[in-house]
């Protein structure tokens, strides 16, 4: 089937579908599900081709990864290795063998090692969706968020060993070596990736985006990210045996440590949501109704140790580590699904004739149960730390990771000795220090990388990346701050207005523009003030030809008014 009608088709049914679901006050993803199954090859219409339609996902799923990487640095990937390791280890052992026992109870594997394949299968969580829920709710880059990434990491890596391992233990294609020779190729090759990236690539990667953006061509700079994303994602997969999506992960976290991660998330990857909706779109695709009536009870006992037995394990395993409750469960819930991998791996059983076609049907459709519950069920988060600390059931339940009593206040108090400014040209810089030398303390947001490594030698905490984006906003300190001053010419000020309202709607805005027409817009989308370069030359010249002809004073001040007024009053 043409691309084209694959990606019309699956962009349509996910738009309505996904509109309809999020207009009853459930989440888009399982309207993009139900996309996925009207038209899929099992269901009657419209077909399209469910083989395009996963390659194009790979997309999206490269291209989230590598946005999550960019977000996520090394050091607290490994400050994680005491909660993600231990954690990720208990929950996929019980999960595997609860799942093995299911499968062997219920007819779904051929033989105990068949059904260890269909246990580990369902102990692995799709970082795709965990990804997605976690951004919904604002968790993403949070404490807990960055566990749950941390945990998933680990069971990818637990994954690739297993899918490099099974063959080997199975006998099947590929079983020719041993055990201890596969797994230490697997070793040897994941050691040889990061050394790869961590190393050589931390060197190549910051000097290519700075050769690209010296150019000051936002397409080439968009291009240069794409291929760096997609070519560490491809290589890593065909060169060194990981999946796609962890290359891709690994990839974002060198271009993270760059001084261009905020531009590059902001700029260069707009497109990853849309691709990343056709990974549900063809998980959809893969829903077979026949699995309901041939296997039902492995269908609900799947789902059930997905949905509750892994949140609960989850749940109990991070509250041991010692991590407040809410971390707990937000990270439990968050794990509360499979996906992608669970595919690659239960499909390789179906390979080596260890699992049954029919145990691939099941647990294809409890991965669409359990990614259609899961962001239902992370709403429950609040609510129910809400219902512990009003029960009083114990201290610790009941207290939330939040200001403590009167930060709230101190906040509001400080806010007023913070800015944002916007371009650090000859206006900007005359304000910074205006601002620090009355002790308010100034971010800057620039698209001079030369310009901000020289704030950043001052002492002066500078941002590079566009102020048009809120992720760009929010490193700059936003939500934080008393005013936002867009200093610089040429701006698309009222975007950037409308951003900084919904991100901190209290906030002061003072805007400089060119043009006095400008200015109703200016305002209607937010700011307090506007200083249009065409009025301040107007005022400026009137008040050096009255100088001129003697006035004074008082005079001086009426005519200014009289001015302004008959300026803006002519717009």
């Amino acid at each position: 089937m043409d691309l084209i009608l694959v990606l019309s088709l699956s962009f349509a049914a996910a738009l309505v579908l996904g509109y309809l679901t999020q207009r009853i006050g459930l989440s888009p993803l399982v309207g993009y599900l139900l996309a996925g199954i009207v038209v899929g090859p099992n269901t009657p219409g419209i077909i399209a081709d469910h083989h395009v339609a996963g390659q194009l996902a790979d997309i999206g799923i490269v291209l989230l990864m590598f946005g999550v990487g960019l977000h996520f640095d090394l050091k607290e990937l490994l400050d994680l290795r005491k909660l993600a390791l231990p954690g990720a280890l208990v929950q996929s052992a019980v999960a595997a063998a609860l799942g093995a026992a299911a499968a062997l109870a219920l007819g779904g594997s051929q033989g105990w090692l068949g059904a260890v394949v269909y246990g580990l299968a369902i102990s692995v969580a799709s970082t795709v969706v965990m990804t997605r829920v976690l951004a919904d709710h604002d968790d993403l880059h949070t404490p807990a968020g960055h566990l749950a990434v941390g945990w998933t990491i680990v069971e990818d890596l637990l994954t690739v060993l297993i899918l490099v391992l099974l063959p080997a233990v199975a006998g099947g294609p590929g079983g020719q070596q041993s055990v201890g020779l596969s797994l230490g190729l697997a070793a040897a090759k994941i050691a040889a990736l990061l050394v790869v990236l961590f190393v050589i690539g931390a060197r190549v990667v910051p000097w290519l985006l700075k050769l690209v953006a010296a150019t000051r061509s936002r397409e080439l700079f968009t291009l240069t990210v794409l291929a760096v994303a997609l070519g560490t994602a491809y290589g890593s997969s065909r060169l060194f045996g990981v999946s796609m999506a962890l290359g891709a992960f690994l990839g974002g976290m060198v271009v993270g440590r760059s001084d261009f991660s905020l531009r590059a998330a902001t700029e260069a990857l707009p497109m990853r949501d849309a691709f990343a909706v056709l990974f549900f779109v063809s998980v959809g695709m893969l829903f077979d109704p026949s699995a309901v009536v041939a296997a039902p009870w492995l269908v609900a006992s799947t789902v059930g140790i997905v949905v509750i037995a892994k949140p609960a394990v989850s749940f109990l395993v991070v509250r041991l580590l010692g991590q407040p409750a809410r971390s707990a469960l937000s990270v439990g819930l968050a794990l509360g699904q499979i996906g992608e991998f669970s595919f690659i791996l239960a499909g390789m059983g179906v390979t080596l004739g260890l699992i049954s076609p029919l145990a691939l049907s099941a647990l294809i459709l409890a991965a669409i149960v359990s990614i259609a519950l899961n962001p239902l069920l992370r709403r429950l988060v609040d609510p129910v730390i809400h219902y512990a600390r009003r029960a009083a059931l114990t201290s610790s339940v009941g207290r939330r990771e939040d200001e403590p009593d009167g930060a709230a206040q101190t906040a509001a108090d400080t806010r007023r000795y913070r800015a944002v400014v916007i371009g650090y040209g000859p206006v900007g810089r005359t304000l910074v220090k205006l601002l620090s030398e009355n002790e308010v303390q100034c971010a800057v947001i620039e698209m001079n990388l030369q310009t901000v490594h020289g704030l950043r030698s001052q002492g002066i905490t500078a941002v590079y990346g566009d102020a048009g984006h809120a992720d760009t906003l929010r490193k700059a300190g936003i939500q934080e701050a008393g005013s936002l001053i867009l200093s610089a010419s040429g701006l698309v000020s009222t975007e950037i207005i409308r951003i900084a309202r919904l991100l901190a709607p209290e906030i002061r805005v003072l805007v400089r523009s060119s043009y006095v027409k400008e200015r109703d817009a200016l305002r209607e989308a937010g700011a307090d003030q506007v200083f249009s370069g065409e009025a301040e030359v107007a005022l400026a010249m009137n008040e050096a030809i009255l100088r001129d002809l003697g006035a004074r004073g008082q005079k001086i001040a009426r005519q200014r008014e009289k001015v302004r007024a008959d300026l803006y009053r002519e717009q």
